[in-house]
C-alpha cells in the first residue's frame, strides 16, 4: 500500500502544471508537492509534453506550407458542370472494403482482384470492390468528397517510365499529390498499398511510395492531434485505435524478380491485421479452411465456322468513337515505311508514318503513340499445334453463365468479340512472355501426366522460388516453350484466354514528329528487336518486326494498317520559346527530339525568338546508323537547332557515348542550366538515361563547386520545377 501518494484527474493536473509555470515566486516553498505530483503521474506527462513538442512543430510546418502555396498558387479555371446518377449506398451493417488500382498492364489490377476474392472467402461479414481509380471519380471535389467516406482501402499502383503513374491513375495521382491543403481529412481511413515496378528503373516505385508517404502523414497527424484533445487516458486510447492506420508496410513489387513472390508476401503479412479488423470474438476462434485460388475459366460458347464472317470487326470500327485510348484505338494506315540504317549496318531501323487524317486523332509534340499489333503467324500457328485446336474454330468467350450470374466473382478481363482461334491467337494472346507462376498452376491442372503436373506446381510453388527464378525468368522461357517442355498440358480455349496466356499488351513509341509540320500524320521511329535469348530462342519483337514488314499506302492499295491511339505526355518544349534547352538521345532516343526540331523550325518560321538549343546524339558509325543525318544537318543550318554533338562509339580505339561528351561540354551545360535552361533525356533507362544522370550530379559538383548531396538536391530540384526530364524505357 503506498500511503500518501497523490491522486489527481488530469485536468487537475494540468492546471497545476500551468499555475507553477505563471507563479515561479512560490517554487521553493511548494517544491515537495509538486515533485510528488509529478513523480505519481509522470507517464501521462512525457505523452502531454511530447504531444505538445509536436504539435508545434506540425503547426510551424503548416503554417509554412500554406503561407508558400497562397504565393505560387495559380487561379483555379471553372470547374464544368457534371451531372450524373448519385451511387446509392445501402447499409447493412457491413464492412465496406474498397481495393484500387492503378494499372498500365493488368497486373495491378489482376492483383487487386486476387486480394478481393481470398478476402471475401475469409471474411464473410465484409463487402468487398474493386475500382479503377479512373472510374471513382469524375472530377477532385469528387475524389476528395467519396475518399473521406473510406474507412478500410487498399491502392495497388503501379509506375512505369521515369516514375509515371498508370494511366487510369494519372488524373487521382495529380490530384491527390499537388492538390490545396486539405488538413486532416482521412482521419478514419486504415489501408495498405501495394507497388509494382522495377528495380531496374532509377524511380522504383515511386507512385506506391509517394501515396503510402502522404497517406501515413495523414496518419500521423490525426495521432498526435489526438494526444493533445483527448487528455483522458482511456480516451487517448479509444481515439488512437479510432484513427487513421497504415495496416501493413508498402510493398514494393518487382517484376525484374518475381513479382507475385512479392505480392503473396505482402498479402499474408495483411491476413493478422484484417483478423483483428473484420473477425469479431466469434470468429476469432474459428479455424479457417486453407484457401486455394480457382483456375479463372471464360464460358466458350463454339459457333457454325460459316459464321465467321459475321464477327465484330471491333478494330475496324473503331474510329466511330469520338475519344481515341487503350480500349477505342482508331484504325490507321501506314502511309510512309522506310529503312533508316545504310546496307552496311547489320541491324535495321524503320521510319514509319501512320496515316490519321479523317480519324479524329490528334497529339502533341512529345506525346507517345500506342500500337496494337499481331503475333507473326510462325508464333501462331505453333500455338495453335499445341492447343489441339483447328485455326477456323469459331468461338466466343463469356464472364458470366447461362443465367446470367458472374462467374469466378467477377475477377475476369472483359471478353474479346467472337473470332476464330487463329484470330484470337494473332489479335489477344501474348504467348512470348514468360509465364507468371498463376499460368503455370492452370497449365498444370489440366496435364494429364502427373508428373508433368507435380512438376509444374513445384516451379509455382514458394519451394520452387529459386528454380523458377533461374529456368523461367533468367532465361527467358516463353510460355510457348513453356507448353512445349510439358506437352500433356493442354487447358480449354476458356482457362487458356482467362488464366494462361495474359492479353497481347499495345507498344509505346515516342511520336518523332510535330503537329505543326505533319498535322495529319505520326512518326514512329523504331529499331528492330531481334535477339539470341538463353534457351537459343531468336526473339523477334512482334511490333518492330510488324513496322518494318509494313507494307506503306504508297507501294499498294491493300496497305498495312494498325489500331492505334494517343498517350499524353509530360515531355513538352517550355511554353518560353526563348529558354534554352539541352537534349540528349542516342539512337532512336532522338525520335522525340525530331519532333522537338520540327516544331522549333516552325516557331521561327512563324517569327517566335529562340533560345539555343543543342542536341548531344550517339550511334555506333556514321557509315552505318547515324538516322536523320541530312535532316539534322538542316535543322543546325536553319537556326532550329543550335549545335549538334555527335558521339559514335565504334570509329574509334575506344568506345565515346553522349555522357563522354557531356563532359567535354561541361561549362556550357553549367551555364544553361544556370540561365534557367531545361534538359531533355530519352532512351534506355537501364544504360543510357542512368549513365547520363551520374554524368549531370557530375558536372553540376564541378562546376558549381558542390558537394555530392547538394549537387543530388540540385538535380532533384530541377526534377521538381520540370527542368529535368526525361522519356525512357
Amino acid at each position: 500500500m503506498q500511503s500518501g501518494s497523490v491522486k489527481v484527474s488530469p485536468f487537475d493536473l494540468m492546471s497545476a502544471i500551468i499555475k507553477r509555470s505563471m507563479d515561479l515566486s512560490n517554487v521553493s516553498s511548494e517544491s515537495g508537492g509538486a515533485a510528488a505530483l509529478v513523480l505519481e503521474n509522470r507517464e501521462f506527462i512525457m505523452i502531454v509534453t511530447t504531444s505538445i513538442a509536436v504539435l508545434i512543430g506540425c503547426v510551424v510546418v503548416l503554417i509554412w506550407r500554406r503561407s508558400g502555396q497562397k504565393s505560387t498558387k495559380a487561379p483555379e479555371p471553372p470547374k464544368p458542370l457534371i451531372v450524373k446518377d448519385t451511387e446509392v449506398e445501402v447499409d447493412d451493417g457491413k464492412q465496406k472494403v474498397t481495393i484500387f488500382f492503378g494499372t498500365q498492364t493488368g497486373t495491378a489490377e489482376g492483383f487487386a482482384k486476387a486480394l478481393a476474392e481470398e478476402a471475401k472467402a475469409r471474411y464473410e461479414k465484409a463487402v468487398f470492390k474493386v475500382v479503377d481509380l479512373d472510374d471513382y471519380a469524375g472530377d477532385d471535389d469528387e475524389y476528395e468528397e467519396k475518399l473521406k467516406k473510406e474507412t478500410l482501402a487498399f491502392f495497388f499502383l503501379a509506375t512505369y517510365g521515369d516514375g509515371e503513374p498508370t494511366d487510369n491513375a494519372a488524373r487521382f495521382y495529380k490530384w491527390f499529390t499537388e492538390g490545396k491543403e486539405r488538413g486532416e481529412w482521412l482521419q478514419n481511413l486504415k489501408y495498405g498499398v501495394f507497388g509494382l515496378g522495377n528495380r531496374q528503373y532509377e524511380h522504383f516505385n515511386k507512385v506506391a511510395k509517394v501515396v503510402d508517404d502522404i497517406l501515413l502523414e495523414q496518419g500521423r497527424c490525426q495521432v498526435i492531434t489526438t494526444a493533445i484533445v483527448f487528455l483522458d487516458m482511456k480516451m487517448l486510447s479509444t481515439a488512437l485505435i479510432r484513427s487513421g492506420k497504415r495496416l501493413v508496410p508498402v510493398g514494393l513489387g518487382d517484376d525484374d524478380q518475381c513479382i507475385e513472390d512479392d505480392f503473396t508476401a505482402w498479402r499474408e503479412s495483411l491476413w493478422p491485421e484484417l483478423d483483428q479488423l473484420l473477425r469479431d470474438e466469434d470468429d476469432a476462434t474459428t479455424v479457417s479452411t486453407p484457401y486455394t485460388a480457382a483456375v479463372l475459366e471464360y464460358r466458350v460458347v463454339f459457333h457454325d465456322p460459316e459464321d465467321a464472317s459475321l464477327q465484330d470487326k471491333s478494330w475496324g470500327s473503331a474510329n466511330g468513337h469520338t475519344v481515341h485510348d487503350v480500349q477505342h484505338p482508331c484504325r490507321a494506315n501506314v502511309a510512309v515505311r522506310r529503312e533508316l540504317h545504310t546496307s552496311a549496318s547489320d541491324r535495321s531501323c524503320t521510319h514509319l508514318e501512320f496515316d490519321i487524317s479523317g480519324t479524329g486523332l490528334t497529339y502533341e509534340t512529345g506525346d507517345h503513340v500506342g500500337v496494337y499489333c499481331e503475333n507473326l503467324i510462325e508464333t501462331v500457328e505453333a500455338a495453335e499445334s499445341l492447343l489441339g485446336f483447328s485455326p477456323d474454330t469459331y468461338f466466343s468467350i463469356h464472364t458470366e453463365k447461362e443465367d446470367g450470374t458472374p462467374l469466378s466473382g467477377g475477377s475476369l478481363q472483359p471478353p474479346f468479340p467472337p473470332c476464330t482461334v487463329r484470330t484470337a491467337l494473332t489479335q489477344y494472346a501474348d504467348v512470348l512472355s514468360s509465364p507468371k507462376k498463376s499460368a503455370l498452376v492452370a497449365l498444370a491442372a489440366y496435364a494429364s501426366d502427373p508428373s508433368e503436373a507435380d512438376r509444374l506446381k513445384y516451379l509455382a510453388s514458394p519451394a520452387g522460388k529459386d528454380e523458377y527464378a533461374q529456368w523461367v525468368i533468367a532465361s527467358q522461357r516463353s510460355l510457348l516453350e513453356i507448353m512445349v517442355e510439358f506437352p500433356s498440358a493442354r487447358p480449354p480455349l476458356g482457362v487458356f484466354f482467362a488464366a494462361v496466356a495474359p492479353r497481347l499488351q499495345p507498344r509505346y513509341y515516342s511520336i518523332s514528329s510535330s503537329p505543326k509540320m505533319a498535322p495529319s500524320r505520326i512518326h514512329v521511329t523504331c529499331a528492330l528487336v531481334c535477339d539470341k535469348l538463353p534457351t537459343g530462342r531468336i526473339h523477334k519483337g512482334i511490333c518492330s518486326t510488324w513496322m518494318k514488314n509494313a507494307v506503306p499506302l504508297g507501294e499498294s492499295k491493300d496497305c498495312s494498317w494498325a489500331p492505334i491511339f494517343v498517350r499524353q505526355s509530360n515531355f513538352k518544349l517550355p511554353s518560353d520559346t526563348s529558354v534554352p534547352i539541352i537534349m540528349i538521345g542516342p539512337g532512336t532516343g532522338l525520335a522525340p527530339f525530331r519532333g522537338f526540331l520540327q516544331e522549333r523550325f516552325a516557331l521561327k518560321e512563324a517569327g517566335a525568338e529562340l533560345g539555343s538549343a543543342v542536341l548531344f546524339f550517339g550511334c555506333r558509325n556514321r557509315r552505318m546508323d547515324y538516322i536523320y543525318e541530312d535532316e539534322l544537318n538542316g535543322f543546325v543550318n536553319c537556326g532550329a537547332l543550335s549545335e549538334l554533338v555527335l558521339a559514335f562509339s565504334r570509329e574509334g580505339p575506344t568506345k565515346e557515348y553522349v555522357q563522354h561528351k557531356m563532359i567535354e561540354k561541361a561549362s556550357d551545360i553549367w551555364n544553361t542550366i544556370s540561365q534557367g535552361g531545361y534538359i531533355y533525356v530519352c532512351g534506355d533507362a537501364k544504360g543510357m538515361a542512368r549513365d547520363v544522370h551520374r554524368t549531370l550530379h557530375t558536372i553540376l559538383q564541378e562546376q558549381g563547386s558542390l558537394d555530392s548531396s547538394k549537387a543530388e538536391s540540385m538535380v532533384k530540384n530541377l526534377q521538381m520545377a520540370g527542368r529535368y526530364l526525361r522519356d525512357v524505357w
